[in-house]
Formats: C-alpha cells, structure tokens, sequence
C-alpha cells in the first residue's frame, strides 16, 4: 500500500501532505495530553510490532504492494484516531527515511490512507459495532481500516494517472480483503493477549476484565 516516489504528480503530493501535516498536528496535541510513563512503554512495542508487520509486503499489479497495517489496533488500544495518525506518521517516516519503503515526496499520501483512513476507520467501526461483541467488533474494525484505505490508495493513483481505476479497485480490493482478515484475527490475538496479561494496560471499552468488573 505504500506509493512509491513518481506514483502522484508534485502539486497533488503537496495536498495530501497539507493535509497529513495537520493531522500530524493533532495528533501531536492528543499525544501530549494523553500519554504518560504508562502508556508510551506500549506504544513504543506495538509501533515496532507495526514497523515489523508492514515489511511483509505482497506486490499488487501496476507497482504498488499489499501489507498489514495496524491503525485500528493503535486507535482502540488508545481510544483515539489520533493515536493511530502519530504512530503510522513516525513508521511511515522511519520506513521512507531508512528503507525507502515508499515515496518521501507521497509520505503524506501514505500518511492519509493507512494513518488518517486507517485509524478513524479503525476508531469509528468499533466504536459502532462494539455492541455486537467485543471480539467480532474489533476483527471487522481492523478489516475495515485496512480495505478501505487500499481501496483509498488505488483512487488516489488513479487520479494521478499511474493506476487504472477499475483493475485498481479490484485488485487492491481482493488483495486487501485478504489480508484485512489476517490483520483482523492478528489485532483481536493482540488484544486479548494484552487482556489476559495486562488488562490494567487496556481501555474499559475493549477489556473484559475491566468491564466484568463496572458490571
């Protein structure tokens, strides 16, 4: 899912990066309002486990790839979208920076798909589905997240003229769907590991222990 350099013209590289920026800036704003020597420990390890799990790339027809993500994770875990913007933003720079895994000029393009897309996807699923079940809510919020934001990427090149539109959305789409299921039982397995061994470490939302206890 990461677009290469060369994939989006300049100007419209400019717009997904304005927009990136201050989304950047929000999330910053929550990150200094909300993490504390608690929480950042777990950031930290899940940010490395994310940085991990997006080096397995597939490769997609027409030059882009397919890979987990790992927004919705950090959004529910975190109980903000905004969470999900900062630690997507920080692995996207790192792997653009150290490994050339996708373009420095479309950073902000891949910012806006699996950070922004991903993460109030992510966010806002479970937020809606979480009365169905906690477990079945957080498999369909990571699905979600993850096809969505391809099926965002493939527009986004389609409008720059490097992807077509049709066998994009196709491709992407099947190929993500896929993977959008494995990244749903590997973000509800974190979860309950985190549930089963630090539930102190998990929101009430998505604890169970924590919600067994307020009932």
């Amino acid at each position: 899912m990461h677009i290469p350099d060369g994939f989006i013209p300049l100007w419209q590289c400019a717009i997904y990066w304005i927009i990136a920026l201050i989304a950047l800036g929000y999330s910053l704003k929550w990150a200094s309002k909300n993490l504390d020597e608690k929480n950042i420990p777990l950031m930290s390890v899940l940010a490395a486990g994310i940085f991990a799990i997006q080096a397995m790339n597939i490769p997609i027809p027409w030059g882009t790839s397919g890979h987990m993500v790992g927004a919705a994770l950090i959004a529910i875990i975190f109980v903000s979208p905004w969470a999900a913007v900062l630690v997507l933003s920080i692995v996207l720079i790192l792997q653009g920076l150290i490994f050339g895994d996708g373009g420095m000029t479309a950073l902000g393009a891949n910012i806006v798909n699996m950070g922004i897309i991903g993460g109030f996807v992510g966010f806002y699923a479970y937020k809606v589905l979480k009365g169905i079940g906690r477990i079945p809510a957080v498999f369909v919020a990571a699905w979600a997240s993850i096809f969505l934001a391809a099926l965002a990427c493939s527009i986004e090149m389609s409008l720059a003229g490097t992807f077509p539109l049709v066998e994009g959305l196709i491709f992407m789409g099947l190929y993500h769907a896929v993977i959008g299921c494995i990244e749903g039982i590997i973000t509800v397995v974190v979860i309950l590991g985190i549930d089963n061994v630090r539930p102190d470490l998990l929101p009430a939302w998505v604890s169970s222990r924590k919600q067994e206890a307020v009932e």
